[in-house]
Parts: C-alpha cells; sequence; structure tokens
C-alpha cells in the first residue's frame, strides 16, 4: 500500500485570548470557524478550528487557546511558518486590507521569485500569504469581509527550521516519500506525490544551525498534520513507521478524523489525520462552529464544560 503523504491536512498551533485569536482570523483573515470543541486531552480548553466553507483537509488552521499561556520562543526543531495560498494578484488587496486593522505586514527579499506577504498573529505566529497560480480543489469562505477573490484557498505550506538538516531530510524523503524540488539559500523545498497544484503539497525546511532551539507556547505551532485518506492507509503507514524504528503513537480518535503521532529526527512534532468523517460529523453544514461540539465521551459532562471555558463570540 502506498503510505506517502497527500498532502497536509491541518496545522494546530497555540493560542493565547480565544476571543482575539478567533477575532484575527475570522475577521482579519477571513477563514470560517467549522468547529468549536475542547481539547479532548484537557477539556477545559477550547480546540478551534477554521477552514474554508466545508472544513476540507489542507485548509484547516486549529489552535488551542489557553488564557494566560506564556509566550512561546521560533527556533530550531519547530514548524516557524504557516504559508497560506490566495489568489495570483491578491497581495495588493491584502496588504491594503491588513493595514487597515493595523495589522504590520512586510515582503521579505529573499524568497527570489516567490511572492509573499508576511505577518504575524494576535500571538506572534508568522504567517505567510503566497501569491498562487495553483489549482486548489477547495471551497473559499463566502461569509466573511474578505471578498471570495481575494479569499485564502488553503495552506500552500510549511516551513520547518532545524539545526541539523539531514535526518528531516533522511525522514522526509526516505521514510514519508517527499520529492526534493529546489534548494536555495539553505531553504529545501519538497514536495508531495499528490497531484501538482494542490493544497498543502510543499515543506520548507530551513537550516539554521546556529538557531536557538524553540520552545513551544504561545504564538508557536504545536504540530503539522498530514493527510491518510482513510484508516487503511494510515494503519499501514503507522505499521511502515514502526518498523523503521520511528516511535509512533497508537491511533487515536478526534472525531472528525482519527490521529497517528510522531516526530521527524529534528523535533517537530508530526500527526497523520484521516480526511473522515469530516466537521459535519455532528452538525449541518451551513452551522459548522456555531456551538460547543464535544465527542460522546465528554457529552455527558457537557454544561460542566460548557460552564469552565472562557466566554467566546463569533463576531
Amino acid at each position: 500500500m502506498d503510505v506517502r503523504p497527500a498532502g497536509i491536512h491541518h496545522v494546530t498551533a497555540i493560542a493565547s485570548d480565544p476571543q482575539a485569536n478567533a477575532d484575527f482570523y475570522l475577521n482579519a483573515l477571513g477563514m470560517r470557524m467549522v468547529k468549536r470543541t475542547v481539547n479532548f486531552d484537557s477539556p477545559d480548553t477550547y480546540h478551534l478550528y477554521y477552514g474554508d466553507r466545508a472544513g476540507n483537509p489542507g485548509t484547516i488552521m486549529t489552535f488551542f487557546p489557553w488564557p494566560g499561556a506564556p509566550k512561546g520562543r521560533l527556533g530550531a526543531g519547530q514548524a516557524t511558518t504557516t504559508t497560506f495560498s490566495v489568489p495570483e494578484g491578491s497581495l495588493g488587496w491584502w496588504a491594503e486590507h491588513l493595514a487597515s486593522l493595523d495589522v504590520p505586514t512586510s515582503r521579505p527579499a529573499e524568497r527570489g521569485e516567490e511572492d509573499v506577504l508576511t505577518l504575524r498573529d494576535p500571538d506572534g505566529l508568522l504567517i505567510e500569504l503566497a501569491a498562487s497560480t495553483d489549482h486548489h480543489d477547495t471551497e473559499p469562505w463566502d461569509g466573511a469581509e474578505v471578498p471570495t477573490e481575494h479569499a485564502i484557498r488553503g495552506i500552500r505550506s510549511v516551513t520547518m527550521t532545524e539545526q541539523d538538516v539531514d535526518g528531516t531530510v533522511e525522514m522526509l524523503h526516505g521514510q514519508l516519500g517527499f520529492r526534493l524540488e529546489s534548494e536555495d539559500q539553505g531553504r529545501l523545498r519538497f514536495r508531495t506525490n499528490a497531484a501538482e497544484g494542490g493544497v498543502g503539497t510543499i515543506v520548507d525546511v530551513l537550516g539554521r544551525p546556529s538557531a536557538e532551539r524553540g520552545l513551544v507556547a504561545a504564538g508557536t505551532v504545536h504540530h503539522v498534520a498530514y493527510r491518510a485518506p482513510d484508516g487503511q492507509a494510515q494503519e499501514a503507514w503507522r505499521q511502515t513507521l514502526a518498523e523503521d524504528g520511528v516511535g509512533v503513537t497508537e491511533i487515536r480518535d478526534r472525531s472528525y478524523f482519527t490521529s497517528i503521532y510522531f516526530r521527524e529526527p529534528g523535533g517537530v512534532l508530526l500527526e497523520i489525520a484521516t480526511d473522515g468523517p469530516g466537521f459535519d460529523y455532528d452538525e449541518p453544514l451551513l452551522e459548522l462552529g456555531r456551538s460547543l461540539k464535544l465527542p460522546p465521551w465528554l457529552e455527558p459532562r457537557h454544561e460542566q464544560i460548557a460552564a469552565s471555558l472562557p466566554a467566546l463570540e463569533v463576531r
């Protein structure tokens, strides 16, 4: 069975204030809240999911917002940048839109021909918007202030910063089936073997031997999840990793998908998540994200859990 990745499923990061997080991703970036649930391992904490209209795999950015969480530190052994795709010619509109919201942006000079806009969310999480001509089989959200013609299409790539890239490169290429596409100024670009132009097909590995180790806390990525089409492919992937001596978890039920977790040699936590059953598993598509949803084993405590969570208004 082919156990190579089909692209990014989601990226999960840590935030502090849930209201500031929701306001930024819903209003500044124009994404849809596709699920309002809790951290299944710590149900007194929200788990907020943002994505396109249907919450398609490859469009999802999720957060654990811990009020009062300490500030994290970007550094080696982390996924340090999450890059979203926007339509070609949209970056001018985005620069004006974000400036109107007092969100500083910049255009890095060292990225060659790739046209990107760099910004940070309220917790300092590093984000890029990349102008892309790729075809994206996603559904831009049309219920926000961002016009559909400029809306985010999905996650284009993640950048992993490493002190020593050798082990990471060996896993990406040798065990996970990514192919090396280019190398420029210490940035190695890998792509999945999925169809060209799909969302989430790029992984950049940035070699920084003198970089300080990162600290995972507010404003940093917790893990990056890749797609498996179904549970059979996920189990095949888990068995292959285990046979290669990688410390991989058992399959865990996340209601909207199942997951396995492992670390690449540089320290970045990776996940393999199934495409299904999807975010309309427990609420209609038109009502995604409007109310708190809990997995069946937490539902008997719904009232207690809801009372323990901070107030959150989807504005």
